[in-house]
C-alpha cells in the first residue's frame, strides 16, 4: 500500500469508525485514538477488530515523538 492510495480515503478502523494513518515504513495502518496498528500484508489492510495491535509502553507514537499510554 502506499501513501497516496486513493483507498485511505475511505479505510476506517473497526472499532471506531475513525480514520486511518498509513506508516509505510512500518506498513502498518495507525489508529492514534485508540492507539491501534492494523497490518497491511501483500498490500492488504487487515482490518479485523481481532488484528488491531495494541501499542505499547515500549512503542513510540508516530508523529508526536511521545511514548503510547
Amino acid at each position: 500500500m502506499k501513501p497516496d492510495d486513493p483507498l485511505l480515503k475511505i479505510l476506517a478502523c473497526p472499532l471506531d469508525k475513525g480514520p486511518l494513518t498509513l506508516l509505510p515504513d512500518q506498513d502498518v495502518l495507525w489508529n492514534p485514538r485508540l492507539q491501534l496498528r492494523y497490518p497491511v500484508v501483500d498490500g492488504i489492510p487487515q482490518l479485523l477488530p481481532s488484528s488491531g495491535v495494541r501499542a505499547t509502553a515500549d512503542d513510540t507514537a508516530p508523529g508526536d515523538g511521545t511514548a503510547a499510554q
